[in-house]
């Protein structure tokens, strides 16, 4: 099927990154504020069946990946039957999660069965305590629900960690030698000016490619690639089938290859993280548009998408939360 969403750039839009909540059982300084509790009202949220009408509009349009985020999309009930049925959507080749992992235990093989083939597992540290410090949470209901999904063969499962200065930098050679251990792809992410509590760990900010030459000296890495729609630029540590991706929003930006757009549990798509251009499809839903309508307003939508972030630019400019936009 030819996609039918390219935007005034030149780029082919094949991949929607959709929140089923805003809402999340940790609390990440980085992303959300403690005590916040300034999120949507569910009757904001889009239904199970606006959901499903708007991806299989864009299934429809060309797209062929869609990923589940938050907020945390677990706290979301009955999340593995909205996966059963997007995944059986026409031209949806490819349907992922973004989780936590705090509710993965529970679920993981509900969500493999219901055609969710691999997951990003956010995961910072690998110490108890300072995990506590940086998500008020508990490592071990992480760490079940990672072997959890393992065992549901979920495949290939990605750990994502944002690297702080003074925070978690000195834990990088120990989440590489945890995920050799256990099979995982890991993916190192810079801090990026997402709302206040982004902005306010600038200070903690790591440039990746300091990190990668620290590895060097004690991995063999070799070239490496993985398939997905993501940014991440991919080695591979030698002797293993474990690859390490690293994702540069600030120190080397991917703009020019950007394939995504955002849709918040409201139902703004957001045709860009570090940008404010938006488009808001629920109030058309609830309007009575017709299919062919949606499809128009998506086309639209996506002349809307900007040419970059202006992350170093314009570190104010964005002054939603992270988990407001979806991950």
């Amino acid at each position: 099927m030819k996609n039918q969403l390219v935007d005034n750039f030149g780029r082919s839009i094949e991949y929607v990154r959709l929140s089923v909540t805003d809402q999340c059982d940790l609390r990440c300084f980085y992303c959300m504020p403690k005590g916040f509790k300034d999120f949507e009202t569910p009757e904001h949220w889009l239904t199970f069946d606006e959901i499903e009408r708007v991806i299989r509009a864009f299934g429809e349009l060309g797209t062929r990946r869609v990923r589940l985020t938050g907020g945390e999309p677990l706290v979301r009930k009955q999340l593995p039957e909205l996966a059963e049925r997007l995944s059986a959507l026409p031209g949806i080749e490819d349907l992922s999660l973004s989780t936590n992992a705090v509710r993965l235990a529970k679920h993981a093989q509900a969500l493999k069965t219901g055609g969710v083939s691999r997951i990003n597992v956010s995961l910072d540290t690998l110490k108890p305590e300072r995990f506590k410090e940086i998500t008020s949470g508990k490592l071990e209901k992480v760490i079940d629900g990672l072997m959890a999904a393992k065992a549901a063969g979920l495949s290939p499962i990605k750990i994502n960690m944002v690297v702080m200065k003074g925070v978690n930098d000195d834990e990088v050679e120990d989440m590489v030698e945890f995920c050799i251990e256990h099979g995982f792809t890991l993916r190192f992410i810079e801090t990026m000016p997402v709302g206040d509590t982004g902005r306010n760990a600038s200070d903690q900010y790591v440039d990746l490619q300091t990190v990668k030459a620290r590895l060097q000296q004690r991995f063999d890495l070799v070239p490496g690639v993985m398939p997905g729609g993501g940014p991440a630029r991919y080695c591979q540590v030698a002797g293993t089938d474990v690859k390490i991706g690293f994702i540069t929003p600030i120190s080397q930006h991917f703009c020019e290859t950007c394939n995504r757009v955002r849709l918040s549990v409201d139902g703004t798509l957001y045709m860009c993280l570090g940008q404010e251009h938006n488009f808001e499809l629920r109030p058309l839903l609830r309007a009575g548009i017709s299919d062919e309508e949606l499809k128009d307003a998506i086309r639209h939508a996506i002349t809307l998408k900007p040419h970059k972030h202006e992350f170093k630019e314009k570190p104010d400019q964005v002054i939603r939360f992270m988990s407001m936009t979806g991950g």
